[in-house]
């Protein structure tokens, strides 16, 4: 499982082995023809150990050089044991891949990966649970049948009558009658283009088509399995999905709607009230809207599933959704927008391939439990739980919230053996009181990013034992990193193994310019061990960076261009990271959150681990603030306190003094009752900046670094006064 195991030392090793595993063989000839028990002269034994000594002396001076490496080599069992997995994997993927495309253009198990894998699972596992979320179950089979009549309810949007072989099989619901289809105009998939390919699919009708062939259709929904079986079902009729944040409304979901281009709107029926001030704009950019289930809609907003239920649930033409490429779009995937309105990452079918092997690579089984409450609207609940899930056929339990109280109680019932997480939802779980649950659990493994240090050794020591996979990774990104090896606060390993199958590189970057650091020749310079670096990731055909849905100008930032040599093109992950002597990476900071101060650089993670060692804090964010009258950015801690404590200012003084270099101790605090963050529970930094720490425009209680006091004082209306004019140093 990527654990490495403690090596021998060489020279007790050597004091067991016998004659013949040292190359001498009794009675042997040749070289040693006087056999091993025969009596050798001194002189020639003298000579002898001489002769064989020489090349151990000749190499003494390149071992001592070699010795830094040693730190490195002691993990070379788990980089090797990974590698291979890793290996594995891709020949696994590409073997799935290939037999696809050998099959019958026909079958459903010839289009899409997605559309393929489920075809093949429910042929090899159909009763196996898939999915089970709150009392409903599901097993694979279901999943197919499910996705099966999402897809014929799309391709009637299309246009599509069934085609050839694909209308008269299969199933209805229960208690559904027969239903004409509208039958329209040609129609297409995989990326716009497998319908109209010469299969005749489409045949002539009445009515205008709904949608065009490969438009995008936007889901608003709450995570649940219908959003499951409508994403599946738009994948089989070669249509793009979007996934949209649910607490997007306003200009910030019609700015979202129309980056992706979306022709069609499936929306949760429990939102309709608080869209109704953005339905005339949604009609006026000319989206069809659903809604996901029943009520009173408003007029032209039908009920998708109804149509979806009296579709027959038997399998749809491959065809219909392969694509021309690999890396055709077939995904939109909104980035958190912690720095601005959110952008629409393009998602390929390399990458849902990619990311069946995801849980493979973390040693999960089919016969694993996974629980997953994350949203799926972002990568990291839909393409890794999910399609990872998909990947090697296992059960996942889904929960639309997550709910910090019902967790263990959840894990017992359902015997959950894997859990995905994001760093936050561990805090939760640690701040939690004691509770008979909590004993007894299945769970050996938990899967995610951004857990903290302190909260990974929290967890492990109170929940254990288990192992802790923390892993790197964008969205948009073609770059990832797996802690195999589970070295805590350690986000993976750059040993050569792993970058010879994972490419990336960490170079010098000047946090002042915001860009990386070039030599004369203009190249980019590498990092040293324990030197924070960006982390950057060359493009290739076999890990391409297809960026935003929009104009190029949206992923002009994310390129690096003669990164190592005239031509080259790197992906930039905008991350800084540190690699240590031992080869294990470690996240630093964003580069946008690092700030600079008293011409030194702060890294905004360093100091909220220092203020979270206090035991009466529960939540830190600091980031930096512009001071009038100072250069660079003065850093501020917003602060959220442990129940039942109370604000220590003098403790926390002190701590602060002792643990941090004095232009990194924060020169403003914020008390606060809860941390502002995204829906994936990013801290938001930028908004937090903008918003200063002026007591005239802020209600929370506001504290000031006062330096000859030696101690952290309210900030008053007179102090911040004294502050702009200069009579109070910071």
């Amino acid at each position: 499982r990527g654990v490495c195991q403690r090596t021998r030392a060489p020279g007790k090793e050597r004091s067991r082995l016998e004659p013949k595993a040292l190359g001498f063989r009794e009675g042997g000839t040749g070289m040693f023809a006087s056999g091993w028990n025969q009596t050798v002269p001194t002189e020639e034994a003298g000579s002898m150990a001489a002769l064989l000594l020489l090349p151990l002396l000749l190499l003494l001076p390149l071992l001592l050089l070699k010795l830094h490496l040693w730190p490195q080599l002691r993990w070379l069992p788990a980089d090797l044991a990974f590698a291979l997995r890793a290996l594995r994997c891709k020949w696994a993927l590409r073997a799935r891949a290939l037999a696809a495309a050998a099959a019958d253009p026909e079958g459903p198990e010839a289009g899409c990966s997605l559309a393929w894998r489920l075809a093949e699972l429910a042929r090899q596992r159909p009763a196996h649970t898939f999915l089970i979320h709150g009392s409903r179950r599901f097993s694979y089979s279901e999943a197919e049948r499910e996705s099966n009549r999402a897809a014929r309810a799309f391709l009637r949007a299309l246009g599509w009558d069934g085609g050839p072989g694909g209308g008269d099989s299969g199933t209805r619901s229960a208690g559904e009658g027969e239903r004409a289809a509208p039958g329209a105009g040609d129609a297409a998939a995989g990326s716009g283009a497998g319908l109209a390919g010469g299969n005749g699919a489409a045949r002539g009708g009445g009515a205008a088509a709904l949608l065009a062939p490969g438009a995008t259709v936007a889901l608003l929904l709450p995570g649940g399995p219908e959003f499951l079986w409508l994403w599946f079902g738009l994948a089989k009729a070669g249509l793009r999905t979007a996934f949209v944040p649910t607490a997007l409304r306003r200009g910030p979901l019609l700015h979202c709607l129309r980056s992706c281009g979306a022709r069609a709107l499936v929306l949760a029926p429990e939102f309709l009230e608080s869209l109704e001030p953005d339905l005339p704009a949604l009609r006026a950019m000319g989206l069809h809207l659903w809604a996901a289930g029943p009520g009173t809609h408003p007029a032209g907003i039908s009920d998708l599933l109804a149509e979806v239920s009296a579709e027959m649930d038997g399998p749809v033409p491959g065809y219909l959704s392969s694509p021309q490429s690999v890396t055709d779009t077939c995904l939109y995937i909104f980035t958190s927008g912690t720095t601005g309105l959110p952008k629409a990452a393009r998602i390929s079918h390399l990458k849902i391939l990619q990311c069946q092997g995801f849980y493979q690579l973390c040693g999960v089984h089919q016969e694993d439990v996974i629980y997953l409450a994350l949203p799926l609207y972002h990568m990291s609940g839909s393409l890794l739980g999910v399609v990872g899930c998909l990947g090697i056929g296992a059960t996942v339990v889904l929960k639309s919230k997550f709910s910090a109280g019902q967790f263990w109680e959840d894990c017992q019932q359902h015997r959950v053996t894997v859990f995905q997480y994001i760093g936050e939802l561990c805090r939760y779980l640690v701040n939690q009181p004691l509770s008979k649950a909590e004993h007894g659990h299945k769970v050996r493994l938990v899967v995610g990013s951004g857990l903290r240090p302190d909260t990974w050794e929290r967890f492990v020591r109170r929940f254990g034992p288990l192992q802790v996979l923390e892993t790197y990774g964008l969205t948009e990104g073609n770059v990832a990193t797996i802690n195999y090896t589970g070295q805590q606060g350690a986000v993976g390993r750059a040993s050569w193994l792993y970058k010879h199958i994972f490419p990336f590189s960490l170079i010098r970057y000047d946090v002042t310019l915001g860009e990386p650091i070039r030599d004369p020749r203009g190249h980019c310079v590498a990092t040293s061990p324990g030197e924070p670096g960006l982390l950057v990731a060359p493009i290739s055909q076999q890990s391409p960076f297809l960026g935003y849905a929009g104009g190029p100008e949206l992923a002009q930032g994310k390129l690096l261009k003669d990164v190592f040599r005239p031509g080259d093109v790197f992906f930039n992950t905008g991350d800084l990271l540190v690699c240590d002597d031992q080869g294990f990476l470690r996240f630093h900071d964003r580069t946008g959150d690092t700030f600079r101060w008293k011409g030194e650089n702060v890294a905004t993670t360093e100091v909220a681990e220092v203020f979270e060692a206090l035991d009466f804090l529960q939540e830190v964010n600091v980031y930096g603030v512009t001071v009038p009258g100072h250069e660079g950015r003065a850093g501020m801690a917003a602060l959220v306190l442990r129940p039942p404590h109370s604000l220590d200012l003098m403790q926390l003084y002190t701590h602060v003094s002792e643990n941090l270099p004095p232009y990194a101790r924060p020169r403003f605090l914020r008390l606060q009752e809860s941390l502002a963050t995204t829906e994936t529970f990013k801290q938001q930094k930028v908004r937090m900046a903008e918003e200063g720490f002026d007591p005239s425009t802020l209600s929370d209680p506001l504290y000031i670094l006062d330096q000859a006091a030696g101690a952290y004082l309210p900030l008053t209306p007179a102090r911040y006064s004294a502050l702009l004019a200069g009579d109070l140093r910071i």
